[in-house]
This record gives structure tokens, C-alpha cells and sequence, in this order.
């Protein structure tokens, strides 16, 4: 269903939340996108080399740019230019891997996974915060079970080793690349483990020991347990009008929660671990007991946002349907 259509119905519907579901709050040390050319934002990455900046990207059809926001602001101060690669069709995600290079995910596919494949840039983060054009490596991708639509792309803070994980409402998988991404041949991702959750981001903790994935409506927080992940609890995710990203702060201790949208806010919740990003329990049961309270306390509230955003949905829904069987003139 075309990206442009789903956007008013999820304003809609989140609309309906707001209103159901009070706020949460531990929203701290977020901040606002107030860059007007900013209107899709659909991915985040906290820069190491420039403390407190934040790149992202519009999807879809913007262009291969990049910006650099300050979270003390919210203003972009650096507007990157990509060289060096075709033009973009769905840009859904951004990450940034050791050696500060920053990894771009060209994978989206509103149509329902037609693409033969999809692309990643890869392109070194900039020392010098300023407006500039940088030359890209474009890496080809494809999956080795077929196309698909994606908007989650990881990269390990240790190994440099690239995820995806594909987007399905009932649940989708996590994809592994080639342990180097080559530049002149065919990058195949495996299928590696499901993920059980819709997708729209996700992000590993500093110290690679964690990894977080979001959607519009709840998250899920795994022990990565070199690939052999581990359900620890779920993420309180903030409500918001087309969440589509989300990434660690430097230091591990928050998870910064970013929406589509005109002046959107990116919101701040407390990351389980706290600043060491640490695995905590790595046992079978997959967490501390209290964490396995929060999980539960999580379950009972996600599910009464649920209810909610099951009516919700069932008037858009009807209302789409209704939408769709009009006549044309």
C-alpha cells in the first residue's frame, strides 16, 4: 500500500492513542527535528565522533542526503550530499559501524517486495561538521529467499557486520550479510532468526551485547548472544504519529525514539542496562526477574494500548475500504 495513503491513517490512529493512553514519564534529554526540509524522517544514529549530533534521512524519493541535527537544538547543522551511488528509491535506515563509518539502508519497497534487489551506502562520517559532498561506496543487495520490504538496518558496533531485518505485520526475520560487503558483486543476506515483532528499526547498544527493535506500536529488547539471540523484555516505546526509527545514545544509557513527520519530536527513554549496555542475564529465561516484571508490566500495558488502537484501527480500516471502493471519475 503506497507509503502516502498509510500516512494520514497512522496520524489518525495515533491521534486516537494520544488521547487514550496518558504519557509517559521519563521522556528526558529528547529533542525536535525543526529542519522544515525534514519531513520523513525514517532513520537515527547517534555520531560518536560529533557528541550529541544525530544524523537522519527522509525516505522515499528525497534525495541522497544526509543531516546532522544537535540535540541541544534540534537544528541541523551539517547537510551531507551523496556522490557516488544511483538515485535512491526508499531510504528507511542509518547506522553507523566501527571506524565512524556511517552505513545508509536504501531497502525499502512500498510495493510489497518487487525489487530484485536493494541497496546500502556506506560512506566515511565527516570530521567537520558543515554542508558538504561526500563520496559513497554502493553496495547491491539481495536476499537469499527473495525480495522483500525492509526498513531495519543494523550495523554491530564490533564486527562491522551489516543486518536487516525485513518488515512483516506478522512478524518478520533478521537477515545476515557477507562478513566484508563487496563493492563490485552481488551482497546476499541469509536468513539468520525470526524477530517477532513489525518492524520499522533497530539499533544495537554501544557495546554489542543488546540489540533493540521497534514498531509502531511496542519493541522487543534481545540479547544479540553472538547472533543467537535471546528475548529479554519488551521496549516502552513512546506513541507517536508514524514511528519509524530509533538508535542508542553514545554512552548506552537512553534509546532516542524518532517519528515521521514535520517538526517531530525524538523521544528519550531509559535504556534496560543502563549505561554499561550490558547483557544483564544472558540465562535461558532471558532476563532478571525484574526484568521479567517490567516485561509483564509492558505486556499488560501494550495490550490495553492494543484494545485501544484495535478500535482505532477497525474505523480506519473501514474507513480506507470505503476509500478504496469509491469510483473514479
Amino acid at each position: 500500500m503506497c507509503r502516502r495513503l498509510l500516512r494520514p491513517l497512522f496520524a489518525g490512529l495515533a491521534a486516537i492513542l494520544l488521547v487514550a493512553v496518558p504519557a509517559y514519564a521519563d521522556d528526558d534529554d529528547g529533542f525536535t527535528l525543526k529542519d522544515p526540509r525534514i519531513t520523513e524522517s525514517s532513520g537515527l544514529a547517534a555520531s560518536r565522533l560529533h557528541p550529541g549530533v544525530y544524523w537522519t534521512h527522509n525516505d522515499s524519493d528525497d534525495g541522497a542526503y544526509l543531516y546532522a541535527v544537535d540535540s541541544r537544538t534540534g537544528k541541523t547543522v551539517a547537510t551531507v550530499t551523496l556522490t557516488g551511488v544511483g538515485t535512491p528509491r526508499d531510504v528507511e535506515a542509518i547506522s553507523i559501524g566501527p571506524g565512524n563509518k556511517i552505513y545508509v539502508g536504501d531497502i525499502g519497497d512500498n510495493l510489497g517486495g518487487t525489487w530484485d534487489y536493494v541497496w546500502i551506502y556506506e560512506l566515511p562520517e565527516p570530521k567537520e561538521l558543515k554542508d558538504q559532498t561526500v563520496k559513497a561506496t554502493q553496495y547491491v543487495v539481495k536476499y537469499e529467499d527473495g525480495a522483500r520490504d525492509a526498513e531495519a538496518l543494523m550495523v554491530h558496533p564490533k564486527t562491522g557486520r551489516v543486518y536487516i531485518a525485513d518488515k512483516k505485520e506478522e512478524g518478520g526475520s533478521l537477515y545476515e550479510g557477507p562478513a566484508t560487503l563487496s563493492a563490485s558483486g552481488t551482497n546476499v543476506f541469509k536468513r539468520v532468526t525470526a524477530i517477532d515483532l513489525w518492524v520499522t528499526d533497530g539499533a544495537f547498544s554501544p557495546d554489542g551485547k543488546r540489540l533493540a527493535v521497534r514498531g509502531y506500536f511496542g519493541g522487543i529488547l534481545y540479547d544479540w548472544n553472538d547472533g543467537k539471540i535471546k528475548r529479554v523484555q519488551r521496549l516502552s516505546v513512546p506513541l507517536q504519529g508514524q514511528g519509524e526509527s530509533m538508535t542508542y545514545t553514545t554512552d548506552g544509557s537512553k534509546i532516542m525514539y524518532g517519528s515521521e513527520g514535520e517538526d517531530t519530536a525524538v523521544v528519550a527513554r531509559d535504556a534496560p542496562g543502563g549505561g554499561s549496555g550490558g547483557s544483564g542475564s544472558s540465562s535461558g529465561s532471558g532476563g532478571s526477574g525484574s526484568a521479567q516484571e517490567g516485561d509483564k508490566e509492558g505486556t499488560s500495558s501494550e495490550f490495553k494500548i492494543g484494545v485501544v488502537a484495535l478500535a482505532g484501527g477497525v474505523v480506519v480500516v473501514w474507513g480506507l475500504k470505503r476509500l478504496l471502493r469509491r469510483p473514479t471519475s
